[in-house]
């Protein structure tokens, strides 16, 4: 955990960027009542302090035709030597797998995948998937539909 030193106008900021990103500095400074320049240098010690990791765009997915997402978990063949660096190297080349945790329990990994629809999702489970020498089991899991999606954080008051 970072030790930084936050104060309220720290936290006004962090609250403000989580609802809308793409305020300007001017606007962001009128709305947790800093000046322009104060804002822009508790911005900037924001994100070197790794308490901003990145700006972006969040996309609807169905909308741009990927009506299937899916929760696959693995569980990789031990016997296959450096399986855990084998793994994550051949995912890290697949768009549609979204996320990848590492998680304790039955399975190894745990992935969030998108894909156009069911037929889709089959091949890719068995051709991109499950043909990964590293990999000794796959279970998959369809989302039918979503019922809650916070990508903000809980911030203080």
């Amino acid at each position: 955990m970072n030790n930084i030193e936050l104060d309220s106008y720290d936290w006004r900021l962090l609250k403000a960027l989580q609802v809308n990103a793409r305020l300007t500095n001017v606007a962001l400074s009128e709305q947790v009542n800093l000046s322009p320049s104060q804002c822009s240098r508790r911005l900037q010690r924001l994100e070197q302090n790794n308490l901003i990791e990145a700006y972006f765009t969040q996309l609807n997915a169905s909308e741009l035709g990927y009506q299937i997402t899916a929760f696959v978990n693995i569980t990789l063949d031990k016997s296959i030597k450096n399986s855990d660096k084998e793994f994550k190297e051949a995912i890290e080349a697949i768009p549609q797998i979204l996320e990848c945790y590492s998680v304790s329990g039955e399975a190894d990994y745990w992935l969030r995948i998108i894909s156009e629809n069911l037929p889709a999702l089959s091949i890719f489970l068995g051709e991109s998937l499950a043909s990964l020498p590293c990999i000794r089991d796959l279970t998959s899991t369809v989302v039918l539909n979503r019922i809650k999606h916070a990508p903000a954080i809980p911030l203080p008051n």
